[in-house]
């Protein structure tokens, strides 16, 4: 069980009541708003440990919601969306949304996704001596050092780069085109080319089965995730 609080920013009742329900038997404090604005108000005033947010809202775009929050908040977001289409997901992603489920979406993936949010946002505040661990896995920023079960894993500068970025951002949705940006710089934002060739040989020196890996994930269409556990 859990003492976490959770705002939900929804206009559908429905919707509402359902995820109320399904949070609160898993211990979760929850507080509704029906409209952005009524959301933002909320967030600041109940300092919630994480916000759910539907992208189509009476008074605001969802998206618009996530920027305002992300001018003065780190606070896990998730979106939740009947709007399917790839773009939508990386929009929502790129102007700081932490994860995307699209509607209609089961009770077990929701809390899921939920609890990653969460650990992630720990995880961040446990990382202030910029130390990243993971299975046998750690990361070492301040010393710009990579080992796997105590033997170091010598990167390219590139590699480094790419993955010091996945860490800092750790269990959250990574989109191509922010990967590209804080790696390669904005010039580079198109050349996604890149991105696969260095991905790859990180998997490589990283991963035990590339092909099924462990600590870097692929969202399919959008971008990559560093795994939390």
């Amino acid at each position: 069980m859990t003492s976490h609080t959770v705002i939900i920013i929804e206009d559908e009742k429905q919707t509402r009541r359902f995820l109320r329900l399904s949070l609160e038997a898993e211990g979760y404090h929850v507080f509704e708003a029906e409209t952005g604005g009524e959301g933002l108000k909320a967030v600041a005033s109940r300092k919630p440990d994480m916000v759910i947010i539907d992208l189509g809202l009476p008074d605001m775009d969802g998206v618009e919601v996530v920027k305002k929050l992300r001018e003065w908040s780190t606070i896990p977001i998730i979106i939740l969306s009947a709007r399917s289409e790839e773009k939508e997901k990386i929009i929502a992603l790129d102007v700081g949304a932490d994860d995307y489920l699209t509607k209609p979406f089961g009770t077990g993936e929701l809390l899921a996704r939920i609890r990653v949010a969460l650990r992630r946002a720990i995880s961040n505040e446990q990382a202030g001596n910029g130390t990243f661990s993971i299975a046998d896995l750690t990361i070492d920023l301040i010393h710009r050092k990579i080992t796997k079960m105590g033997e170091e894993i010598h990167l390219t500068p590139i590699e480094y780069r790419l993955l010091s970025v996945l860490a800092q951002h750790q269990g959250k949705v990574l989109t191509h085109s922010f990967l590209l940006k804080e790696v390669w710089g904005p010039n580079q934002m198109d050349n996604a080319h890149y991105l696969r060739i260095y991905m790859s040989q990180l998997r490589h020196k990283l991963e035990k089965e590339p092909v099924r890996p462990r600590y870097i994930l692929t969202e399919a269409g959008v971008g990559y995730r560093f795994a939390v556990e």
